[in-house]
């Protein structure tokens, strides 16, 4: 609309458009006017009338043929519709907000729906909010949300999104997530796809994306920099959420050797045994140089319990400066601070069918 009113005149945006009539068999409008002989749209009269109203355009500096100035903020315009085709409201291969969720959607189509159906401080509920488009739209735009989904690996994600969005400073509550060693036991039981997908989140690491019986050892990677080392590095994850045995310490020892990987950790709800803190010692240490030039040494095999990793222990790993596991989502200011907010993740009762193929996104 605004590439159409390209002139300006005052501050006003108008068009010129055409005063020649398209039907050349028409005597009483055919006349000279300021030197160019047509046959018009309107009468002498009408035209002459027009030009003291200041309402005709004289291109090629008042040499060529009048045309009319129709004036934008004088257009009737049209009702809105219920189909947007505006490209701000499509979301391209290469956008850089994309977060690597097949079914994200924009930013601004979100916003959009919610400006038109709510105000500030009102509630936005998304039961299937997916990478979380729609509750960070209603964060930037003032409103209180919840957003569910049934899948950790989503919420996972979300999180990652609205740190990386608003900062450390938003505050939200996540509801259905185990918050000790009972309830990880049971969301292992009920499925260990979601048991994973959780875990792995607790580490900050994200789920391998391939076929059941084809991750090949891994259940998920982690990468940060090490400039020492000369940039991306990877860490690998093998979780396990039965009974424990020396062998899955063995295997990830050679898991990490044919990945050519910096460091593994296998993932585990019982605690080792000495025998496989003995097997994950003997895979030696990644070394590598901090800021000031001093050598730290990490284990390269590293067992990880849920307990532990409740508690708040995490990878010992080099300092990262950056997040490159998970595509950072665009900073945003809210337009209102928010309260204390929930993210429900819905942990089933009854144990679902287990994918053959990659994980079911909603």
């Amino acid at each position: 609309m605004l590439a159409q009113y390209g002139l300006t005149e005052e501050g006003r945006r108008f068009q010129a458009t055409s005063l020649l009539n398209p039907n050349p068999d028409r005597p009483n409008l055919t006349y000279d006017f300021h030197g160019h002989h047509k046959v018009w749209r309107w009468t002498k009269e009408r035209m002459e009338q027009a030009e003291h109203e200041g309402r005709l355009y004289f291109p090629k500096a008042g040499k060529g043929v009048p045309r009319e100035k129709r004036y934008l903020d004088e257009q009737e315009g049209y009702p809105l519709q219920d189909v947007w085709i505006d490209k701000s409201l499509r979301l391209g291969a290469q956008d850089p907000e994309r977060l690597g969720y097949p079914t994200q959607k924009p930013t601004p189509l979100l916003e959009r729906l919610i400006n038109a159906s709510s105000n500030p401080c009102d509630v936005v509920l998304d039961p299937f909010c997916g990478c979380g488009t729609a509750i960070a739209a209603a964060q930037k735009l003032g409103r209180e949300w919840i957003g569910i989904d049934i899948t950790h690996l989503a919420i996972t994600l979300i999180k990652h999104r609205l740190r990386d969005a608003f900062g450390d400073s938003l505050t939200f509550e996540v509801i259905g997530e185990p918050v000790d060693q009972a309830s990880a036991v049971m969301l292992a039981e009920q499925d260990p796809y979601q048991f994973q997908w959780w875990v792995l989140g607790l580490v900050g690491a994200r789920p391998t994306e391939q076929k059941k019986g084809a991750d090949r050892g891994i259940d998920g990677r982690l990468y940060f920099y090490d400039d020492s080392k000369g940039g991306t590095k990877q860490i690998i994850f093998s979780v396990k959420a039965g009974h424990l045995t020396p062998a899955y310490v063995r295997d990830l020892h050679g898991v990490i050797e044919r990945e050519k990987a910096q460091i593994g950790v296998l993932l585990t709800m019982e605690e080792p045994t000495r025998e496989m803190r003995k097997e994950a010692a003997s895979a030696g240490f990644y070394d590598s140089w901090g800021m000031e030039e001093a050598k730290r040494r990490y284990p390269r095999l590293q067992i990880l319990t849920v307990e532990e990793l409740l508690g708040g222990k995490g990878v010992d790993r080099p300092p990262s400066r950056g997040e490159v596991t998970f595509k950072k989502a665009p900073r945003v200011y809210a337009e209102a601070e928010q309260g204390l907010l929930a993210l429900a993740a819905e942990t089933p009762t009854e144990k679902p069918p287990r994918p053959t193929k990659r994980p079911r996104r909603r």
